[in-house]
């Protein structure tokens, strides 16, 4: 609709999570290289931060950074018993016929683990959504799979993405034995208002277009709407384009920000301005 009147080879804030629009920020940046140093030493890391902040496109990221040394087991639904989980990642890891009792469960796991490590390969298992898990034994299970190792190293690497409640959750005493087996821990923030900036120009970058079309008046409204949350600020900038083309504007201004917090259902108030991006 847009794209060929601002000179887009495609759409910049679509929803879905691209890795090529990943803008490392300050903080993105050092989460993804966190990332990857723990996959690296096959360590358990846990990464959380607000909805919409970026973590599963950090995933992707990461599943694009890992060579053919490593396969990745995506779960994004962890709303399972614990059978249901192990016999997920039995099937995962190659087993063809995963079995109905927990114990051969665990033989099998044990053995497609060692199985792919002959082959040089290591497992990555990301659980994205975590605090959605519903019950602490999978959980439990979880930290058992770091129990598959050998003299020298784990069989294989874990990432718990989540919400912040998955901190809180996990900070409780029952999940001690987890928490002592996370070896890194990290927590996205939101962007700052130059961030922000910075966000929106490299997204237009990537879709062929020209940085400087969101004017400084635009990024504020942005800013102050979204609280610097990469999925709010694609919502509102999205349709900011939509309405500068109605108006064939090459330029997207405040002006064009006030009718689209309107169109949100939001009455625009200038608030106090947020500098930093901090929790």
């Amino acid at each position: 609709m847009y794209e060929g009147f601002f000179g887009f080879t495609e759409r910049p804030f679509s929803k879905t999570p691209d890795p090529r629009f990943l803008f490392l920020s300050r903080m993105h940046g050092e989460a993804l290289a966190r990332l990857i140093y723990a996959v690296e030493e096959r360590d358990l890391i846990l990464l959380t931060g607000e909805i919409g902040c970026g973590k599963t496109t950090l995933s992707r990221a990461l599943m694009d950074e890992l060579d053919e040394g490593y396969r990745v087991i995506l779960f994004i639904n962890p709303r399972l018993t614990p059978l249901e989980f192990l016999r997920g990642v039995a099937l995962r890891l190659g087993v063809e016929d995963p079995a109905k009792f927990k114990t051969d469960l665990l033989e099998q796991i044990g053995s497609g683990l060692y199985r792919l490590y002959e082959d040089g390969i290591c497992p990555v298992l990301v659980i994205d959504e975590a605090q959605l898990v519903p019950h602490k034994e999978t959980f439990d299970e979880i930290r058992l799979l770091t129990n598959f190792q050998l003299d020298d190293r784990n069989l294989m690497s874990i990432v718990l993405m989540g919400q912040p409640e998955l901190r809180k959750r996990l900070a409780h005493r029952v999940y001690e034995p987890l928490r002592q087996r996370i070896g890194m821990q990290y927590h996205l923030c939101s962007l700052s208002l130059e961030e922000t900036a910075e966000y929106l120009d490299h997204r237009l970058r990537v879709a062929g277009g020209q940085p400087g079309l969101f004017l400084p008046g635009a990024v504020e409204r942005i800013y102050q709407y979204s609280g610097g949350i990469p999925r709010k600020i694609n919502h509102a900038a999205s349709l900011a384009l939509l309405e500068g083309f109605g108006r064939e504007s090459r330029a997207i201004g405040p002006e064009v920000l006030d009718d689209v917090m309107v169109e949100l259902d939001l009455v625009f108030s200038p608030q106090k301005e947020m500098t930093d991006g901090s929790c």
